[in-house]
């Protein structure tokens, strides 16, 4: 494991995420300790993330952010989907995810000027040219097309997520929220006409905490009728 402030080694990045399973490319797992030496580098000037040591950032974000991978593909059946996240500050989770599913499309959205440039620059950098960075309140967004999967890393309780976002959900798409602790209430706060399908605890390598994946999708009949 490494350190501190010491860059991390891609073939670290590579063994962990075989625990999830993500099976990363050498190029993949090079890609993915760039984005952590800019963020890590980023986050002097522009406070994207309270996470400043290499070795965090490996476990509290990349792993993190990997963690949904398998997910993603299972409940996408593999196909190139397109994938919004909301809210995504410094690229959580939808550059990692942009980086292990080259072949998705992945949007990071998010409302905040300083955020963006870095993801601009991000994207720029890293040759990511699967990404698209757009500057909105998703609430006010129009997509030119709509997404397979809008997914959220601790953005908004889970009603709130599906109230900013069903304009943007395709019709046969679904939202997969990322949380910590089982959010039972926020489960119980959904709309009648939304159910959660699957709520799967996530195993972090070398992370103690709680994460959960919660996935939703409408109802076709609602909840009491």
């Amino acid at each position: 494991m490494t350190r501190g402030n010491a860059l991390l080694e891609s073939s670290t990045l590579r063994t962990l995420a075989a625990q999830l399973p993500v099976d990363l490319g050498e190029g993949q797992a090079q890609t993915l300790c760039r984005y952590a030496a800019l963020l890590v580098r980023w986050n002097t000037v522009y406070n994207l993330t309270s996470i400043e040591r290499h070795d965090q950032v490996l476990t509290l974000h990349l792993l993190d952010s990997l963690a949904i991978v398998p997910h993603i593909v299972r409940e996408t059946a593999g196909r190139a989907a397109r994938v919004l996240d909301v809210g995504s500050g410094g690229g959580l989770p939808g550059i990692p995810l942009a980086i292990a599913l080259p072949s998705a499309l992945i949007t990071v959205a998010d409302k905040v000027q300083k955020k963006i440039a870095f993801l601009r620059q991000v994207k720029l950098e890293l040759l990511l040219n699967n990404v698209e960075v757009v500057c909105s309140r998703v609430e006010n967004w129009n997509a030119p097309q709509r997404f397979d999967v809008v997914t959220a890393r601790a953005f908004a309780p889970l009603a709130e997520l599906v109230r900013l976002t069903r304009h943007l959900r395709a019709p046969t798409g679904f939202w997969a929220a990322m949380k910590g602790a089982h959010p039972a209430d926020e489960i119980n706060a959904l709309p009648a006409d939304v159910e959660m399908f699957a709520a799967i605890r996530l195993r972090v390598p070398s992370l103690a905490a709680e994460r959960h994946l919660i996935l939703m999708r409408p109802l076709t009949r609602r909840r009491g009728d």
